[in-house]
């Protein structure tokens, strides 16, 4: 099933807009929405506070951080988070994580800098620990680099679906070997140079370890413009998507499903004077619809 979503707003004064506008994401029958997590900013919400009180007022659909700064939350405790939010919620959470990036910020937190390999190594054992502290077994004991569990119960919750924000090639390789779905970093979609430098390197850690490629989904974070007439390019002189009519959404989505494995996207409205409650009901009412239902021809 391809997933359609959308990406909420973070800022501390814009709590009524983004429960407003995750109701309207749920009712349009949207399958996801997410938000960022920057906890070293007075000004943005805590990306996981504001997740439970997302779905404690939602029915249907699922949330995700978008992407976990994993260095300010502890893998065991991110465990204890994410599948207590999987309980709450019927199953209706995703698991974004990221390696760290800002680290003069995340310092501010009295967090301990970690070097890019180091971060990338970490993200690796929370990754391996988060699953293992989820869908019950026998205790877990676990010795790592950064991370260690001595005797700990696993959560009875499943673990939700992994989706790492990795951009560099170790993380890259850290997404085939462990996570299960991919969000490509700085909007990448499956045209840009970066797409085409990166899926391999995931494709072959994912062989090396054993694994199908084809089980790490690749979901896009994807902003542009929902025009109402048709624009005459829905891509800049560069490549890069900028959007247009609901049609040419439909013209450009449909086969990044169809030929290039498109798993998901996440819309994200671009500052062009439409509202983003118009911007969300295009994308909600009418080009995800006209998608599903091309994509239901075949």
């Amino acid at each position: 099933m391809t997933l359609f979503g959308f990406g909420l707003e973070t800022g501390v004064g814009e709590v009524e807009d983004l429960l407003r506008h995750a109701d309207q994401a749920d009712r349009a029958g949207l399958d996801l929405v997410s938000l960022s997590d920057h906890p070293y900013f007075a000004d943005r919400l805590d990306a996981y506070a504001a997740l439970g009180v997302i779905l404690g007022r939602t029915s249907r659909v699922t949330a995700a951080v978008n992407v976990t700064n994993l260095p300010s939350r502890p893998a065991p405790m991110l465990a204890r988070t994410i599948t207590s939010l999987s309980a709450l919620s019927g199953g209706r959470v995703a698991l974004g994580i990221g390696a760290g990036g800002l680290w003069q910020e995340i310092a501010k937190l009295g967090i301990e800098h970690r070097t890019p390999a180091e971060a990338v190594r970490a993200m690796g054992e929370a990754i391996t620990l988060i699953k293992a502290l989820s869908g019950g077994g026998a205790p877990v004991t676990f010795e790592g680099e950064f991370y260690s569990v001595d005797g700990l119960v696993p959560a009875a919750a499943p673990a939700p679906p992994v989706w790492t924000g990795a951009v560099g090639p170790k993380s890259l390789a850290v997404t085939g070997k462990l996570a299960d779905g991919w969000i490509p970093g700085h909007a990448a979609d499956w045209l840009s140079p970066r797409f085409a430098e990166s899926r391999p390197v995931i494709d072959q850690a994912a062989v090396d370890a054993g694994r199908d490629p084809g089980e790490i989904a690749t979901i896009y974070n994807f902003p542009g413009r929902i025009t109402e007439r048709p624009t005459p390019s829905p891509r800049d002189g560069d490549g890069r998507w900028i959007g247009g009519s609901p049609e040419q959404w439909v013209e450009e989505l449909v086969p990044a499903v169809r030929d290039h494995g498109a798993a998901g996207f996440i819309y994200f409205p671009v500052e062009d004077g439409t509202t983003t409650d118009s911007a969300l009901g295009r994308w909600g009412n009418e080009v995800v619809p006209a998608i599903r239902e091309e994509l239901a021809r075949n």
